[in-house]
């Protein structure tokens, strides 16, 4: 009944101003939205900009967009940034705090006012455009009063959302969640369509641009023919990734493979490479990156035989992906779903026992809501034949020791099909992944052609084994992927007053802070990113102070 009210209240035209005039501003914050990690640094922000800014012979109009109070926080950093790059910035936003729950129009109203009374200060150097008046403008609008083209895009991007919420993969349109995504992609759609139209941006800046409202902005921007960039961040500190007119989440890693793949492993970087693969294999943390891949120590590749009771025969090793990941999401390729890849796979396996099959449930599946793979399985299998063995999540069974007695693996898209193919194993990739069609890995067609080479493989595993020149570009592959790619950057979203703390605007400006991450913000602005002139550009960094394992949480 409050929600109601509250809506009909938010319907009333300046009822949430006369509010916030009289009362709101005035009272401490307490709200689930907050900005909590730029509010007490954007004034000083903003004096560094203007003390320290370039001039630039060829400013661009840019464009930043971003939803949820986080990722508004980054966006703001950076247009300050870029603004004191010498471009014309323009930082617009939707005050959300959460895309899966609906929130009253009074409310929304108050953080979005909220919001622009803090960003009071950078309009001294950057345009900050609130887009939720025209949201709410468009809100109660029919699904055919918009135009096909935006509906077609918010339908895709709403399914999206609901997949990756519930982390399921197939969603119906009747679903509440996708419904309710809809309701607000769709005016969403057309407000940023409106305001693009309106200011004509050169670039347009996006967090993820897969998902959310973020992901509606990208579409409609490529749709509209408008340059557009995409970032996410790392696994590692002090690190972004960055797409140009692509989804940062695709890692569409080709142009990088085109311009610093085919050479040689230099020593400096087969160092780096193996002493972190040998944290991810210990369940250590390891110099800047962040992410413990491993929650038990490798225990050896005789324990896991005699744990599971494989025999001799062949073993082909699954492991999957966590459902409704935002890294599977649009990747299925040779059948509809992943689940459909897995269920098909058990199904060919039983009919020949010849082989063994091992599927790995993804981990990370523990720190999640969604279906397990395990439950698809339950459903569709009531007994698993004698050559069939389910490591569940749970399972204190290290994943790398699992590698070690595998003759072939069976991927849709996880990164250990990618260190699999290090250790000279044959991989079948059935899903859209990063390091397919690198010249490492198997790509069947469809699904006839997956088995046919199914059989052909554990036939004669041997016959497949990578050669040492392919064993070589892996590990060159994986050496780009794993430190070329991601670009240096001041301040990571998951640690973003302690890096601003340590890096403030005036020391980004600064010479060196310039000659450290300029490229980058170049980058974000659309400047040519060439990998080939970029050569091994972090190698330099590959030294023996700062390539140790930090800790050992094993």
């Amino acid at each position: 009944m409050k929600n109601h009210i509250k809506d009909f209240i938010g319907m009333i035209p300046y009822s949430a101003e006369l509010f916030w005039a009289v009362r709101g501003s005035r009272r401490p914050w307490s709200a689930h939205y907050r900005l909590g990690g730029i509010k007490d640094v954007l004034t000083q922000s903003v004096h560094d900009v203007q003390r320290y800014a370039k001039q630039n012979a060829h400013p661009k109009k840019v464009f930043i967009f971003a939803s949820l109070h986080y990722w508004i926080e980054q966006a703001g950093l950076i247009a300050l940034a870029l603004a004191g790059q010498g471009h014309k910035v323009q930082l617009s936003y939707l005050p959300f705090a959460e895309w899966d729950k609906d929130i009253n129009r009074f409310d929304v109203r108050r953080q979005d006012l909220y919001t622009q009374d803090l960003f009071k200060p950078l309009r001294n150097v950057i345009g900050v455009i609130p887009l939720l008046p025209d949201l709410l403008r468009y809100y109660r609008w029919d699904e055919s009063e918009y135009p096909a083209e935006l509906v077609k895009i918010a339908k895709k991007v709403s399914r999206y959302d609901a997949m990756y919420t519930k982390q399921i993969e197939e969603i119906g349109e009747d679903d509440e969640l996708y419904t309710f995504r809809l309701r607000r992609n769709l005016p969403t759609a057309l407000a940023l369509q409106r305001v693009f139209e309106r200011e004509k941006p050169d670039v347009v800046i996006i967090p993820n641009g897969t998902i959310l409202e973020m992901g509606v902005a990208y579409q409609v921007a490529r749709a509209m023919g408008i340059e557009t960039v995409t970032f996410e961040f790392a696994d590692q500190r002090e690190r972004i990734w960055i797409a140009q007119n692509d989804e940062i989440m695709s890692h569409d890693t080709t142009a990088l493979w085109q311009g610093l793949g085919g050479g040689d492993l230099p020593d400096k970087a087969r160092q780096a490479m193996v002493e972190l693969f040998s944290a991810r294999k210990g369940a250590r943390l390891w110099g800047d990156f962040a992410r413990q891949w491993q929650q038990n120590p490798s225990q050896g590749a005789s324990a896991v035989r005699e744990a599971l009771g494989l025999d001799e025969r062949p073993i082909a090793l699954l492991p999957t992906n966590v459902l409704g990941d935002s890294l599977t999401l649009g990747r299925e390729r040779i059948t509809p779903t992943m689940a459909d890849m897995i269920v098909g796979t058990i199904k060919h396996f039983i009919e020949h026992p010849e082989a063994q099959l091992v599927i790995r449930v993804h981990p990370g599946e523990l720190k999640v809501h969604g279906t397990s793979m395990l439950d698809v399985i339950r459903e569709n299998f009531k007994t698993l034949s004698e050559n069939i063995h389910i490591v569940k999540p749970a399972d204190k069974t290290n994943t790398y020791d699992l590698v070690e007695i595998a003759d072939l693996g069976i991927v849709f898209t996880t990164t250990v099909g990618m260190e699999m193919a290090m250790a000279g194993i044959p991989v079948i990739v059935t899903g859209k992944t990063h390091y397919a069609n690198k010249g490492f890995t198997h790509e069947p067609a469809d699904w006839q052609a997956y088995t046919k080479l199914l059989k052909e493989v554990v036939a004669d595993p041997a016959a497949y084994r990578l050669s040492e020149k392919q064993i070589e570009q892996v590990w060159l592959y994986a050496y780009l992927f794993f430190f070329e790619y991601s670009l240096p950057f001041p301040w990571h979203l998951l640690w973003l007053a302690e890096d601003f703390k340590e890096r403030p605007m005036s020391v980004v400006l600064s010479a060196q802070g310039q000659k450290r991450y300029g490229q980058t913000f170049g980058y974000l602005v659309g400047e040519p990113l060439d990998w080939r002139a970029r050569g091994l550009a972090r190698l330099n960094e590959l030294t023996s102070n700062n390539s140790a394992p930090e800790s050992d949480n094993g």
